[in-house]
């Protein structure tokens, strides 16, 4: 006598193995959609403090001395980068006086700036760096003097 397999069993032999092609398909797509939002939600977390870091700058610069250069707006500019995540480097963090080399009476604005910084997603394989915007912001002078102000660097 012979033995017969049942017809239902021959399809579960075929379906072996399904469910697991099945589940790295939708695990691909859902881990790339996952780190997709949190490196999307890092970029907008750095634009966000570069925008913020842009005003600590100009309001650094109006009220803090600019006799004594580069001590003073070396500070500026660090306490910009750490506004900013640490994510841009202090050296991309611009000041501009205007009129160009003015001095604490004759200065009319400061502009605060960030100059060629870019975001590196985390992402295997995307590694195309997004721009950050210069996210100007200007302000008319005001006093420019550190001596006995406590928030001067």
């Amino acid at each position: 006598m012979g033995h017969t397999v049942h017809p239902s069993s021959r399809r579960r032999a075929g379906q072996r193995g399904a469910a697991a092609v099945e589940f790295a398909i939708v695990a691909l797509v859902f881990f790339t959609l996952l780190l997709g939002t949190m490196e999307f939600g890092r970029w907008l977390f750095l634009l966000n403090g570069a925008n913020e870091a842009t005003r600590l700058g100009a309001r650094l610069a109006v009220v803090c001395s600019i006799d004594d250069d580069e001590d003073n707006l070396a500070g500026i500019r660090a306490r910009m980068s750490a506004m900013a995540g640490g994510g841009i480097p202090a050296d991309r963090m611009v000041l501009d006086y205007e009129p160009a080399s003015c001095t604490a009476a004759t200065c009319r604005t400061v502009t605060a700036r960030i100059v060629d910084a870019d975001f590196t997603p985390l992402i295997p394989f995307f590694g195309l760096p997004l721009p950050i915007p210069q996210f100007p912001t200007s302000l008319p002078r005001e006093y420019m003097n550190s001596a006995g102000n406590p928030v001067c660097p």
